[in-house]
């Protein structure tokens, strides 16, 4: 079976890396969602992509002087104050509010949405009886020495999440050794295909799963891996003959922030 998986959420619809997104993913059918774990200045686990608070929150306009606005310089109660979803109505990034995919109801409810922790997030997964990717980042400078595998462990074992639900990704493979010494029954997926002027490293597949940047690769040499045994997801795909192309090569699962289209092609719960 083929995944179908929502980046960061359904964020072509809903504001990225939120329950709202994670809500519209699961309603519109995705296998499973994809999301980032930061950290809060406070040592808290929170859902978020990029180092700046600025460009999917207001906080630009809520602490001004705080650039650039580094999520890890935060504490936890200064981002829940934080509106994450004013900006999508107002920049319609994937211009889907333009194309009337997404009704007034649905915009007049991001406005003001929250970023959430990690505990909501696995919360609501769990809620929904559903499967999650638990990607993690190198977090900025001041927070870098941060235990954040340690804490994900510790949030996962608390919740008794099942081990069916979610998967680990990252492109630190020390990570993913670690989580392969302590948490063998864990599922892990290596992450390659960044910076993007590098070309793609293999490193003689040493895991059984990766997912790969599909600007870096081809259906012909993904075709030629997974025939050696290797799982192949491909991040991100947006156009659905490109998504036909390396789903027919033999990918496993698709990253996308149109698991809409994915469903509509029939890669659905």
């Amino acid at each position: 079976m083929v995944l179908n998986i929502a980046h960061r959420g359904a964020r072509s619809i809903a504001p990225e890396n939120t329950l709202a997104a994670a809500q519209k993913a699961y309603d519109l059918g995705a296998h499973m969602w994809e999301t980032d774990i930061g950290v809060t200045k406070d040592e808290k686990l929170i859902l978020f992509h990029n180092d700046s608070l600025a460009l999917t929150t207001d906080a630009e306009s809520r602490f001004p002087d705080r650039a650039p606005w580094t999520f890890t310089s935060f504490t936890i109660d200064e981002i829940r104050s934080l509106d994450a979803g004013s900006w999508f109505v107002e920049t319609d990034p994937h211009r889907q509010i333009l194309a009337g995919n997404i009704s007034r109801t649905d915009l007049d409810s991001y406005c003001g949405v929250k970023v959430p922790t990690l505990t909501e997030a696995l919360e609501l997964t769990q809620k929904l009886n559903w499967k999650i990717n638990l990607e993690l980042k190198m977090l900025p400078d001041e927070m870098k020495h941060f235990p954040v595998l340690d804490r994900v462990l510790h949030e996962l074992d608390k919740m008794e999440f099942s081990i069916d639900q979610f998967v680990i990704s990252s492109f630190n493979y020390d990570w993913l050794r670690e989580i392969r010494k302590r948490r063998p029954e864990y599922r892990v997926e290596a992450l390659i295909g960044y910076p993007e002027i590098k070309p793609l490293n293999w490193r003689g597949f040493e895991f059984a799963s990766y997912n790969v940047n599909r600007k870096l690769t081809t259906p012909e040499e993904i075709k030629e891996v997974t025939q050696k045994g290797i799982k192949i997801g491909l991040y991100n795909i947006n156009d659905k003959n490109d998504m036909i192309q390396f789903i027919e090569a033999g990918a496993s699962g698709i990253i996308t922030d149109y698991p809409q289209i994915m469903t509509e092609m029939g890669y659905c719960r």
